[in-house]
């Protein structure tokens, strides 16, 4: 297999470009580089510089390369952005998703997977979410995701695609520390980044009904999350034309945001109070995976807990702040 990873320069495509290639495939990573890093991307690992809307440049490097499928992670995927100005979200998510399906339908490509978000839930009140729970997303961001899913299956029944839709839960970690998280839009590099300035982890409402007041929500490590894609990619293969699975990632454990605040302090030798700042508009108080399918259908399972997240950001916290530690 050849397998096309748009996206595939950023902190969750370079996982997944790195577990492809250590599983024996043929990778080729599309990206522009707007958001990602070159520098994550092992040797043997082939770099496309550019568009995944770019017609003409897909066109060239699925026959080019010989894909024979596709891991789709580039995307637009900051909720406030999204609300501000949903007209970009909207473009950029379903419109090049689009650009993406038509190029990849008309190269005969058969096998696609979609990188979706538990963003398309909303805010459902329910102790664990499973795919049956419905979806109701109340950003852009998460109506982006939500088309996104419809249009790739409906692409595939239409045309003989098998598709899978993998439905994120919160991301942390790093497998390396060369991989990990570059951005501070994530809950854990937030709080690196407030307490290596001197200040104390902001936490976004105390006042939900959860045992401590704070959000309670299920978090991934990003090397469990592309283990998931290999192996959700492995069982295209045995599934028909115009099959879809659709899948949450996640490990079914709740943790408090006041919880995680805790462990950072414990593993950067800062334990700080954390302040408490207004609640965020449409935070569900919980989110907690079912990855029940995920073990049923494929048997796979999370093997790495909370800890192991933290610490490996942190690893690639410091190895980008070389003064993190001393501060």
């Amino acid at each position: 297999m050849t397998w096309l990873i748009t996206g595939g320069a950023g902190y969750i495509g370079a996982h997944v470009a790195r577990a492809m290639a250590g599983a024996g495939e043929r990778v080729v990573v599309l990206d522009d580089v707007s958001t990602g890093d070159a520098g994550r991307l092992d040797e043997g690992v082939t770099l496309v510089r550019g568009s995944a809307a770019d017609r003409g440049l897909l066109d060239r490097v699925l026959s080019g390369h010989g894909v024979t499928g596709v891991v789709h992670l580039a995307a637009k995927k900051q909720v406030g952005e999204s609300v501000e100005d949903p007209l970009l979200y909207y473009r950029e998510n379903v419109g090049g998703l689009t650009v993406l399906l038509e190029a990849v339908v008309a190269a005969g490509v058969r096998r696609f997977l979609f990188s979706s978000s538990a963003a398309v839930y909303g805010v459902p009140d329910v102790e664990r979410i499973t795919e049956l729970t419905p979806c109701a997303p109340i950003n852009p961001y998460g109506e982006t995701k939500l088309a996104g899913e419809w249009l790739v299956r409906a692409t595939g029944r239409a045309h003989g695609l098998t598709t899978a839709c993998l439905r994120y839960f919160n991301v942390a970690g790093a497998a390396e520390p060369r991989l990990s998280d570059t951005g501070v839009h994530n809950v854990v590099p937030m709080f690196f980044d407030r307490l290596t300035r001197g200040r104390a982890p902001l936490i976004f409402g105390d006042d939900y009904p959860t045992p401590d007041g704070t959000c309670v929500r299920d978090y991934i490590h990003v090397a469990d999350l592309a283990d998931a894609h290999l192996a959700v990619a492995g069982s295209l293969a045995s599934r028909g034309a115009g099959e879809d699975l659709t899948v949450n990632v996640g490990r079914g454990e709740g943790v408090s945001v006041r919880e995680l605040a805790v462990l950072v302090g414990e593993v950067t030798g800062r334990p700080v109070e954390p302040e408490t700042g207004p609640r965020r508009p449409g935070d569900a108080p919980r989110a907690v995976a079912s990855a029940e399918r995920m073990t049923r259908e494929l048997g796979w399972t999370a093997r790495l807990g909370v800890r192991d997240m933290v610490e490996s950001a942190w690893e690639g916290w410091c190895l980008r702040h070389p003064d993190a530690r001393t501060r």
